[in-house]
């Protein structure tokens, strides 16, 4: 077993190599746990960022992820390795350790909190708040939006202080705040949609960690013969990689790694957001789900209610971002991502669609020459994500498309309304 998981992994090292040298920083490679960085989005590398000199924003929707946090369930795994350390203290201080491994020495220790916003959280969202201020002064708002977790509205403070300074007026409330039936925000899981359950993604990770977390722990049991590693130690020295960064900006276990491992490591987070929120969720419960957000950004840019705004600043999760891209079908991979094998050049990418403190940008833009009438697009991590649910009606130079041609490619979710037929069949509701 192990021996066919070694050809596999090793038939795919010369691509991941070739990634990490496209995309430079191995580090921002952890999948939904990679600190903040600016998006590389699968075939987008033409795309002009610009848009023509006559064309002005008239109105955006944010939807931004909260900050770097630390581990939720993961810091079990933390703990173990550091007991294992632990009992292995006399062992450790006998070895003759590799430079990579020196710090262990010293001894490892963790002063993680678990779900609670990182220093480094809070100032990736305060220098975000900055950055969208530059980018849109003519547009403004006094109402922020954020779902009821901690972390989310502490992110939404920090942002609020970078865009509006100190005092705003401006009032940040919960979905709990609003009597709609589903919320765009957090529409799963929860009772609108009974079925939705993360337990398909956890699955799909523990099929695929069996693929590539013993050929790590056999590797340091090498190197610190007498240790005795696990696997789940092994998962243990990788979150705190992630988590080490995401608390203080470096960790000494992310140079004990190599390329090829963190590579696996971050498709096994890609497959479990696959799963949990994605494409691989089964009977098309994610893009369903994600239509309440769809629904509301056109219900926004075409003011079918007459009440929009031109500026929406909301905050959410990974989850509320992916639900979204899936119902529009984008970043979506054909055939769709395995368990048992890795595939290099997937579209599906969490490291650059959902990292800590991702953000979503939706513009709506016009132009007095360019283009006729309004035009819609999407900003994804500081990059352009082309529409391409547009089909041939998508701007090539661009990536964007005319707010018509977006409304009508959207058919599949404007024929979806929350608790009817489809959604209360596949919902269990």
């Amino acid at each position: 077993m192990r021996i066919q998981a070694i050809l596999s992994l090793l038939s795919s090292a010369p691509y991941v190599q070739e990634y990490f040298n496209i995309t430079h920083n191995v580090l921002n490679h952890l999948g939904s746990i990679s600190p903040y960085h600016r998006a590389h989005h699968h075939n987008a590398s033409e795309i002009d960022s610009e848009l023509p000199i006559d064309c002005t924003v008239d109105q955006v929707m944010l939807m931004h992820r909260h900050g770097s946090r630390g581990p939720i369930g993961e810091h079990r795994y933390i703990e173990r390795l550091i007991q294992t350390l632990y009992d292995a203290t006399y062992v450790i201080q006998e070895l003759e350790l590799p430079h990579e491994l020196e710090f262990l020495r010293a001894g490892y220790n963790s002063s993680l909190t678990p779900h609670n916003l990182t220093i480094l959280g809070r100032k990736e969202l305060f220098d975000h708040g900055v950055q969208f201020a530059l980018n849109y002064p003519h547009l403004t708002t006094d109402v922020i939006l954020s779902s009821d977790s901690s972390r989310v509205v502490e992110s939404a403070r920090w942002f609020a202080l970078g865009f509006f300074g100190l005092d705003p007026d401006v009032r940040i409330l919960t979905v709990n705040d609003k009597d709609d039936p589903v919320s765009w925000i957090t529409p799963a899981p929860g009772p609108a949609c009974p079925r939705f359950d993360y337990s398909f993604g956890k699955q799909a990770t523990l099929t695929w960690s069996k693929h590539y977390l013993p050929l790590i722990t056999d590797r340091l049991n090498m190197l610190l013969p007498g240790v005795g590693f696990t696997d789940d130690d092994i998962h243990g020295a990788l979150f705190a990689c992630a988590y080490d960064m995401a608390s203080h900006g470096a960790s000494p276990w992310c140079g004990v790694f190599q390329p090829d491992e963190l590579a696996n490591f971050e498709y096994e987070r890609d497959i479990l957001m696959d799963a949990s929120c994605a494409y691989t969720l089964p009977d098309n419960m994610a893009p369903l789900v994600g239509t309440v957000f769809v629904n509301k950004l056109i219900e926004r840019f075409t003011d079918s209610k007459g009440d929009s705004r031109p500026l929406y600043l909301e905050f959410g999760h990974d989850v509320t971002i992916l639900l979204a891209l899936s119902a529009l079908g984008l970043a979506k991979d054909d055939p769709p991502l395995s368990s048992n094998e890795l595939r290099p050049w997937r579209k599906f990418r969490t490291s650059e669609l959902t990292p800590f403190a991702a953000n979503m940008v939706w513009e709506k833009f016009t132009c007095t020459s360019s283009y006729d009438g309004p035009q819609i697009r999407l900003i994804l991590n500081d990059a352009t994500m082309p529409l391409t649910i547009c089909g041939q009606g998508m701007d090539p130079t661009l990536g964007t498309c005319s707010l018509d041609t977006f409304v009508n490619a959207n058919y599949y979710s404007t024929g979806i309304r929350f608790r009817d037929k489809t959604w209360n069949a596949t919902c269990g509701v």
